[in-house]
């Protein structure tokens, strides 16, 4: 098998949908003699150093009495440094729980502006999170009354240790170097090097599967991403050689031959993406012409599980060019696009609306027969017939290639489930 198969088997091997039911260590997983990780929504890892441990993430509040229960099984400390490859609340929010005297918490220095970018959003970022995690709520209640004792809650810790672009730390014989990421999923990402075992974790910097595409514009609500610092980031971590690549999600990356091919792809393949985009900008193309137009040639094929290739070209566009699409002058005004839409269905007729809508969708052009349907819905929130068309088309969205993507599927599971529901009112 050439080394570009092995790629290509990588990508098969992680598909998107599992991210929507994180699995969790039962005991901790050891990743070699000295790194041992406790998987969640993003894992955590511990690395041991003599009589001395460094926790690498610490997940969610709520998930971190877990990674402790199993981790301490194994080596419970003391644990001089805590670092955080970013400063999303499943990597920072079990920080206090792992402290203890002589503990420092090491992060890039853009992480207290990271997590002041959440903390202007919570209930908006926490009630959006529940579309692709509707069973979150009863994992909670069950480490709840797993570790009653212990449970400290969301932290939101401030660095004792921060750094612009590396630190190097010494945890007995064991040498680390942090080396920031500027533009990964954070704008703190970071990646941790051990230079005597060419071992670098990353967990989500390119993203939590790895090697997918990127997901320049997470559909839960989050800011942009660029591709120019996500190629970077690539080079950087190619430049460090590692034997072993850590990621936020499955086992290991085993081989430099094969982490060089992993991330040459990927840089190769946001390059593509991004140089197709301009190119049709420059050319006059509209958004939705390049969104359907961009594709990837076979030798650059990588996982869409996360992110999506047409994503990313409507995200590269509005990075240059803003939300202003230059077409319709309504655009510029606090006026829905429902309104006008509400009164032409009137004006048609719902049930003639309804019949276009039902025979686009029979044509496979779900998408087109979704804005119909959201016409009438405009016109008549209480349609059931359009509330059941609704359900029907996102379902034949899942079934034609849209349960792919951990983004798309759970958003159209979501999505049809509530349609259903309403329909059935």
């Amino acid at each position: 098998m050439s080394i570009q198969d092995e790629v290509d088997r990588l990508i098969d091997e992680r598909p998107g949908r599992e991210l929507l039911h994180p699995d969790y260590d039962e005991k901790a997983l050891p990743l070699g003699d000295f790194i041992f990780r406790s998987a969640g929504a993003s894992a955590s890892y511990m690395i041991v150093a003599g009589s001395e441990r460094v926790i690498v993430n610490t997940g969610m509040g709520w998930e971190a009495p877990h990674h402790k229960h199993l981790f301490d099984a194994i080596h419970a400390g003391p644990t001089p440094f805590i670092i955080t490859t970013q400063g999303h609340v499943d990597h920072v929010g079990g920080v206090s729980l792992f402290r203890e005297p002589g503990t420092r918490y090491v992060a890039q220095a853009n992480n207290p502006a990271c997590q002041a970018d959440d903390a202007r959003l919570p209930q908006f970022r926490g009630g959006t999170a529940m579309r692709w995690f509707p069973h979150l709520a009863a994992r909670i209640k069950e480490f709840a009354e797993r570790y009653p004792e212990v449970s400290k809650g969301q932290d939101v810790p401030s660095p004792d240790l921060s750094f612009e672009e590396r630190m190097a730390l010494r945890v007995g014989d064991l040498e680390i170097e942090l080396h920031a990421m500027p533009g990964g999923e954070t704008i703190d990402s970071l990646a941790v090097w051990l230079p005597q075992h060419r071992i670098v974790i990353l967990s989500n910097l390119f993203g939590p599967l790895f090697p997918h595409f990127p997901n320049f514009n997470t559909l839960r609500g989050d800011k942009y991403r660029f591709p120019v610092p996500y190629m970077e980031n690539a080079q950087r971590v190619r430049a460090l050689q590692a034997d072993v690549l850590i990621t936020g999600r499955d086992m290991p990356i085993v081989g430099r031959e094969l982490i060089d091919a992993c991330l040459g792809r990927l840089h190769d393949a946001v390059d593509h993406v991004h140089q197709t985009t301009l190119a049709g900008m420059n050319a006059g193309k509209d958004l939705y012409t390049i969104m359907r137009e961009t594709e990837l040639p076979p030798g650059l094929r990588v996982g869409q599980g996360y992110g999506k290739i047409e994503w990313g070209a409507r995200t590269i566009w509005e990075e240059y060019t803003g939300w202003f699409q230059r077409g319709s002058s309504a655009d510029l005004y606090g006026t829905d696009p429902s309104e006008a839409s509400a009164d032409l269905a009137a004006l048609a007729g719902t049930d003639r609306v309804l019949e276009r809508a039902r025979a686009r969708l029979t044509g496979g052009d779900a998408p087109t027969a979704i804005r119909l349907a959201e016409a009438v819905l405009a016109a008549d929130p209480d349609d059931r017939n359009a509330a059941a068309l609704m359900a029907f088309a996102h379902q034949a969205l899942l079934e034609s290639g849209g349960d792919v993507s951990f983004w798309e599927n759970g958003w159209l599971e979501s999505e049809a489930a509530r349609w259903r529901a309403k329909a059935e009112q």
